[in-house]
C-alpha cells in the first residue's frame, strides 16, 4: 500500500470534497480517501499494484477539479535503443510521486510529470543513475547545456578510440589469418606456439577495451529486469569470444573456432552505429539549441542617469534596456525612445526587417540592426515569447504521436523474438539439418548482432524532434506530436473571416441616412458603438474622428452577440446591429433602406443598420479587405484535395462576395461566436476531419473543437497558449504551410518505420542462413554487424533531411514577402 497526497484545484464547498472523495473510492484499489477543503489537498492510501498515481490523478479531474503537478524536462545520457527509454521510464515511475514520464530517445530528454509534494527534483536524479544512465541537468539550464555537450564530446572522443583501436587490431588479426606466414616465420616456430593462442594474446585486451561498455550496458539492463540490445550483443560477441577460447584450449571445440578477429571487428562495428547515431542524434536538436542560443547573455540598463551593463537573469520588469545598433534585444518590452529596424526572422521567419519606433513592442532574441533603441522590459526571464516558444517547442518534442504505439508495441516483442529465432537456427542447423557446429554457431552470432530495434525505437523520435524544430525555424509552432498526424489526416479546412481571411481593419466606405445628416447619422454609430472592441465599431469610430465628430458617451450599453449593440444617446434609444436585432426588436426596415443595404452586401461589404427611437435611421457600410496571400493559400489547399469553408457571422450577402473573391464556394454565415464550435462539430459528425483556422482569442471554442486548431498571429505579438499550432506571423499561406510540414514529417515517419520493419524482416532470415541451401550464401557476423550499425543510422540521417524541408506553401509566402 502506498500514500499520496495531491494538491487539488477548483474546490469552493465541502460538497465538492465530497464529490471527490465519492470519485477516488469507487476506484479498484483505493483503500482509504478523504479531502481537506481547507488545505485543497487529497489524501489517498492505494494498493500501487491495482493502480498508479495517474490513475487516481484521472479520476479527480474526471470529478471536474485540477491536480497540481509540476514538470520537468531531465537531460540524460547513455540512451542507445528503445528499451533503455523503457528501462528509464520504468524506473522513473517507480517513483512515488511521478505520474507521469514521457522519453524522447533522439532529443535524449526526460519529460516528468511529478507531484512535489512526494517526490523532490534529487530523487529524479537518482532515480536516473541507479537505472544506470547519466543526469545531466534539467533541459534550458546553461549549466546542463554546457554538461550535455561536454558529455557528448566525451563520448565521441571514447567511441572513436575504441573504433580505431578495434578495427586496426581485428585487421592485424584477419592478416594473420590470411597472409602466408609460413614464408615469413620458420615452421618449427609456428608449430611451437599455435596461431590461436597468438591472436588470443593480441586480442583479450583490446576486446576488454572496445566491448567493456557494451557488456557493462547489458550488466545494468539486466539488472533492471530488461532485455535491451546490449543484453543481444553481449550474448553475440560474447558467444564469439568464448567459442574462440575454448577452441584455442581444445575444449569441447576444435581450434577450427576460430572468432577472435569476429568478436573485436562485431564490437567495433556496434560502436561504430553507437558512434554514427550520437553524431547524428546530436544535430537533431540544433533548432531548440539555436533558439535557446539567440538570447544574449548581459543587457546595458539606464539607471539613475547612468548606463550599466548587468546580466540577463537580473532584469526586472519596468527596467530602461538600451540596444546599440547590431546587438541583440535581451527580452521583451516596449520601445520609449529611438527608431530602429529590427530583424524578427529567427522568431517569425520573416525575412523582412521590421520598423520599430516608439510605443511599438520589442522581443527579446531579436536583432537590432540600424539605430539606438531604449525599451521599457515588460516580461522577463520564463514569460519572455522566446522563453515560451521554446518550453513549447521541448514540450512538443516530447510528444508521441500515435503511430509511434507501432513501433512501442513492436519493440516488446522483439528482443524475445530475436533470441527464439537465434536459437531456433542453431538448433535446426546443427540437429536437423546436421551442418557442423561452426556453421551453426555463426548463424547464431550474425542473428544476434543483425537485429536492430534501434531503427524502430529512433523512427518516430527522430523525425518529431527535427520536425518541430524546423517548424519552430519557419515561425511555425506545432504543440504536439498528435498535432502533426491529425494534420496528415485532414480533409477540409474552416476560416473564420474577419482578421483571418480578411486584414481585420475594416473601414467605413458608404453612408446613407434617412431623416436625418450623414454627420449625425454617423455621431450617433459612433455614440453606441464607442463601447463596443468589434472592428466593424472601430471603423465607426475613426470615421468619426477623421471627421472631426465629436463623440458623446453613451449610457446603458448593452451587447448583443452576433446582433449588435444599444445604448442610450442624449437621452434617446440607440440602436446598431443587423437585420436580426431589428427583427427581434420589431423595427421596420423601409423598403429604400433595405434596397441599399442589400446593394452594399452585395458588394462584400457589411451593413450596418442604425435605429433610433424605434425607427430605422439610416446604414453605416463597413468593408474590409482580403489579405494578399488569400487566393493563393485557398488554392493551394484545393490543390492538397481539402475542402475549404468560411465561417462567419457576417449576412450571407456581404460573406458570399467575400468568399467568391477568396475563391471558396462553402460558406456558413450568420454563425454567432458561441456556434462556430457547434459548425465544426456538425462538419465532424459528418465524419469530415476538419482544422479551423482563427486569430486565437475570439475563435478559442472553435479551435479547440476542431481536430486540429490552427491559431494565426500577428507578429510577435501572438497568443502561443492557443491552438495545436501557432502561426507567429499574420500569414495565411503559413497555415498551408504547417499542413504541409506535419505531411512531410508523418510521410518521414512512415518511411523510417517502414525502413526498420524492412530491415529485420529482410537480414534477419538472411542471417538465420535461409539462402544457404540455394544460392550457398551465409551472412557473416562481421557484415551482420556493418548493416546493424548503418541501419539505425538511416533512420537518423531521413529524419535530418526533414531539416532542409521547406513547405511549397512558405516558399510562396517568402517569394511574395520579397516581391512586395
Amino acid at each position: 500500500m502506498k500514500k499520496a497526497e495531491l494538491k487539488v484545484a477548483g474546490m469552493v464547498c465541502a460538497a465538492c470534497s465530497a464529490s471527490i472523495e465519492k470519485s477516488l473510492r469507487k476506484l479498484d484499489g483505493v483503500a482509504e480517501a478523504s479531502v481537506n477543503l481547507g488545505t485543497e489537498t487529497a489524501y489517498v492510501q492505494y494498493d500501487s499494484e491495482k493502480l498508479k498515481l495517474i490513475d487516481i490523478e484521472r479520476a479527480i479531474r474526471g470529478a471536474g477539479y485540477e491536480v497540481i503537478d509540476e514538470k520537468v524536462v531531465l537531460k540524460v545520457g547513455g540512451m542507445a535503443c528503445a528499451m533503455c527509454v523503457r528501462a528509464l521510464e520504468t524506473g522513473l515511475l517507480k517513483l512515488d510521486g511521478v505520474a507521469e514520464v514521457r522519453v524522447n530517445l533522439a532529443a535524449e530528454k526526460a519529460y516528468v510529470t511529478y507531484n512535489p509534494r512526494m517526490t523532490a527534483l534529487e530523487d529524479l536524479k537518482k532515480a536516473v543513475e541507479q537505472t544506470g544512465y547519466q543526469y545531466l541537468g534539467l533541459a534550458g539550464e546553461e549549466a546542463a547545456e554546457d554538461l550535455e555537450k561536454k558529455a557528448l564530446e566525451r563520448d565521441l572522443r571514447d567511441k572513436k578510440r575504441r573504433i580505431i583501436i578495434g578495427f586496426a587490431t581485428s585487421l592485424f588479426l584477419m592478416a594473420l589469418m590470411y597472409l602466408p606466414l609460413d614464408r615469413i616465420i620458420p615452421m618449427e616456430a609456428m608449430m611451437a606456439i599455435p596461431m590461436n593462442l597468438v591472436m588470443l594474446v593480441i586480442s583479450t585486451p583490446v576486446f576488454i577495451y572496445v566491448s567493456y561498455p557494451i557488456f557493462t550496458a547489458a550488466v545494468r539492463a539486466l539488472s533492471n529486469r530488461t532485455l535491451d540490445m546490449d543484453v543481444m550483443y553481449s550474448m553475440g560477441i560474447g558467444v564469439a569470444y568464448v567459442s574462440s577460447l575454448l577452441g584455442t584450449f581444445k575444449i569441447v571445440l576444435t581450434p577450427d573456432f576460430n572468432f577472435y578477429e569476429t568478436a573485436i571487428m562485431l564490437a567495433s562495428f556496434l560502436t561504430l552505429g553507437r558512434y554514427l547515431e550520437a553524431k547524428a542524434k546530436g544535430r537533431t536538436s540544433e533548432a531548440i539549441k539555436t533558439l535557446v542560443g539567440l538570447q544574449p547573455k548581459t543587457a546595458t540598463i539606464r539607471k539613475d542617469g547612468r548606463e550599466e551593463q548587468i546580466s540577463v537573469e537580473e532584469l526586472v520588469v519596468g527596467d530602461t534596456i538600451l540596444v546599440k545598433p547590431g546587438e541583440k534585444i535581451p527580452v521583451d518590452g516596449t520601445v520609449i525612445d529611438g527608431q530602429s529596424y529590427v530583424d524578427e526572422s529567427m522568431i517569425s521567419g520573416e525575412p523582412l526587417p521590421v520598423f520599430k519606433e516608439k510605443g511599438q513592442l520589442v522581443v527579446g532574441g531579436t536583432l537590432n540592426k540600424n539605430g539606438a533603441l531604449a525599451f521599457e522590459a515588460t516580461k522577463v526571464g520564463r514569460d519572455t515569447m522566446l522563453a515560451r516558444i521554446v518550453s513549447l517547442v521541448e514540450e512538443a518534442q516530447g510528444s508521441r504521436p500515435p503511430i509511434q504505439r507501432i513501433a512501442d508495441r513492436a519493440v516488446t516483442y522483439f528482443i524475445p523474438a530475436i533470441l527464439t529465432i537465434a536459437l531456433a537456427s542453431f538448433a535446426y542447423w546443427y540437429f536437423v539439418a546436421h551442418n557442423t557446429l561452426l556453421f551453426s554457431l555463426t548463424a547464431l552470432i550474425s542473428v544476434l548482432v543483425v537485429a536492430c530495434p534501434c531503427a524502430l525505437g529512433l523512427a518516430t523520435p527522430t523525425a518529431v524532434t527535427v520536425g518541430i524544430g524546423r517548424g519552430a525555424e519557419l515561425g511555425i509552432l506545432i504543440k504536439s506530436g498528435e498535432a502533426l498526424e491529425s494534420c496528415d489526416k485532414l480533409n477540409a479546412v474552416a476560416f473564420d473571416k474577419t482578421g483571418t481571411l480578411t486584414l481585420g481593419k475594416p473601414e467605413v466606405t458608404d453612408i446613407a441616412a434617412y431623416g436625418m445628416d450623414e454627420r449625425d447619422l454617423l455621431r450617433l454609430a459612433a455614440a453606441v458603438e464607442a463601447n463596443s472592441e468589434h472592428p466593424l465599431a472601430e471603423a465607426v469610430l475613426r470615421r468619426a474622428e477623421s471627421l472631426g465628430i465629436e463623440v458623446r458617451g453613451a449610457e446603458m450599453f448593452q451587447a448583443h452577440s452576433g446582433k449588435g449593440v444599444t445604448a442610450m444617446v442624449d437621452g434617446r434609444e440607440v440602436l446598431a446591429g443587423n437585420r436580426m436585432i431589428f427583427s427581434e426588436q420589431g423595427i421596420e426596415i423601409p423598403p429604400e433602406m433595405s434596397s441599399t443595404a442589400t446593394e452594399l452586401e452585395e458588394q462584400g461589404k457589411t451593413a450596418i443598420l442604425i435605429a433610433r427611437d424605434g425607427l430605422a435611421a439610416g446604414v453605416v457600410a463597413v468593408s474590409d479587405r482580403l489579405k494578399g496571400s488569400a487566393r493563393q493559400a485557398v488554392a493551394e489547399l484545393k490543390n492538397m484535395k481539402l475542402r475549404v469553408i468560411m465561417v462567419t457571422g457576417d449576412n450571407s450577402r456581404s460573406a458570399a462576395a467575400v468568399a467568391a473573391t477568396a475563391g471558396i464556394e462553402d460558406v456558413y454565415s450568420e454563425v454567432l461566436p458561441e456556434e462556430k464550435a457547434l459548425k465544426v462539430k456538425s462538419l465532424q459528425a459528418k465524419g469530415q476531419k476538419v482544422a479551423f483556422v482563427g486569430d486565437g482569442i475570439n475563435d478559442a471554442p472553435a479551435l479547440a473543437q476542431a481536430d486540429v486548431g490552427i491559431a494565426i498571429g500577428s507578429g510577435t505579438d501572438v497568443a502561443i497558449e492557443t491552438g495545436e499550432i501557432v502561426l507567429i506571423k499574420d500569414e495565411l499561406l503559413d497555415a498551408v504551410g504547417a499542413i504541409q510540414l506535419s505531411r512531410k514529417v508523418m510521410t518521414r515517419i512512415r518511411q523510417n518505420i517502414f525502413w526498420a520493419f524492412a530491415y529485420n524482416a529482410a537480414l534477419v532470415p538472411v542471417a538465420a542462413g535461409v539462402l544457404y541451401p540455394f544460392f550457398g550464401f551465409t551472412f557473416r557476423p562481421e557484415l551482420a554487424g556493418l548493416a546493424m550499425a548503418m541501419s539505425s543510422v538511416t533512420v537518423v540521417s531521413l529524419s535530418l533531411l526533414l531539416k532542409r524541408y521547406t513547405p511549397p506553401a512558405k516558399l510562396l509566402s517568402l517569394k511574395s514577402g520579397r516581391e512586395a
